[in-house]
């Protein structure tokens, strides 16, 4: 259940749609040209081919992109939130948005002549997963679409790093959602995006940003500097900041505190998503009020709950479980 008593956040990114089908061999992948285990950007022609070729009723279609992941755990916690992207005019532009709203979460899509953008993952039977994803609508996004009204309502904007190659699109959030008294979140999503965009991604934090969330990978491109000494780095820069270090955990630094929060132990299925179940945890942690340590503990706990199942989304029935879970770090603190 939606609270919405507490803050609320609104993420902008790219709005998609998986679709997730198992395939018998690799034969496939070889006549469309995609590198087992890869992410392959395509044209729609070509997502529509391997569409075609691969799709059954053993397929799955699930709401998709960095942000809209955490967005949805997020909701699926109780947070209360927003979504902001551009779909097609189609059935998957229609999904997207029929899913979010029955979570609780407010929609502002604005819609393309093109069609939705689609991850094609295609799981070989031994769970590798090849990806082709046709961005479509979610890259015609614009600084136009940031519309008056839009941001009412809202105390944070969490933005994907995926959006920094538009660099008149992040600025325009950023700099209009600052006008408009929100706090501005960053996940820097992947250090070739960093290394591709550092200076403007720099003056961006240093001028405009309050939360930055990075993993090592992402942190060392951002400041050239092993983690610690990186989380340190970016913190002088923003108001709080967070390194995540894989199997060691992660590091958050707020004002001068800084706290260490260890992994939930976790039989690694897939991998896909716990980048996004992590922030939805701090999210939810941070907008009921909870302490660093508490909203530590609840994302890493999240993230280590996605990497068990297929795919970046948890089971609507696990939720349940998760809160009973969460309940529990708050009492114990």
């Amino acid at each position: 259940m939606i609270d919405k008593n507490i803050p609320a956040v609104l993420g902008v990114g790219n709005a998609l749609v998986d679709v997730i089908s198992v395939i018998n061999d690799d034969s496939l992948l070889e006549k469309f040209g995609l590198p087992r285990g890869s992410m392959t950007l395509v044209d729609a022609e070509r997502s529509q081919q391997i569409y075609a070729a691969t799709f059954s009723e053993s397929s799955t279609l699930t709401t998709g992109g960095s942000v809209a992941n955490t967005m949805r755990s997020f909701a699926n916690l109780g947070g209360n939130g927003g979504y902001m992207g551009k779909v097609g005019k189609d059935k998957l532009g229609d999904l997207f948005k029929e899913d979010f709203e029955k979570r609780g979460l407010r929609t502002h899509l604005s819609y393309s002549e093109n069609g939705t953008g689609r991850v094609m993952g295609l799981v070989s039977r031994d769970s590798e997963r090849t990806m082709a994803t046709y961005l479509g609508a979610a890259s015609e996004l614009q600084p136009y679409d940031f519309t008056p009204g839009l941001f009412k309502g809202y105390k944070y904007l969490y933005m994907e790093g995926y959006l920094v190659f538009n660099h008149e699109l992040i600025k325009a959030g950023v700099e209009k959602a600052k006008a408009a008294g929100l706090k501005i979140a960053i996940d820097l999503s992947s250090f070739n995006v960093v290394d591709a965009n550092l200076e403007f991604l720099k003056d961006l934090v240093k001028n405009n940003v309050d939360i930055v969330i990075a993993n090592e990978e992402e942190a060392r491109s951002f400041t050239g500097l092993e983690p610690e000494a990186a989380l340190h780095e970016i913190a002088k820069y923003c108001e709080l900041a967070i390194v995540k270090v894989g199997k060691e955990g992660s590091m958050i630094k707020h004002g001068d505190e800084v706290t260490r929060i260890g992994i939930v132990p976790a039989k690694a299925v897939d991998t896909t998503g716990a980048g996004d179940a992590y922030a939805a945890g701090f999210f939810y942690g941070l907008t009921k009020g909870y302490p660093m340590n508490v909203s530590g503990k609840i994302a890493a706990l999240v993230s280590g709950k996605v990497v068990e199942v297929m795919g970046p989304n948890l089971p609507d029935a696990q939720w349940p479980e998760v809160m009973a879970e969460i309940n529990k770090i708050v009492a114990e603190e």
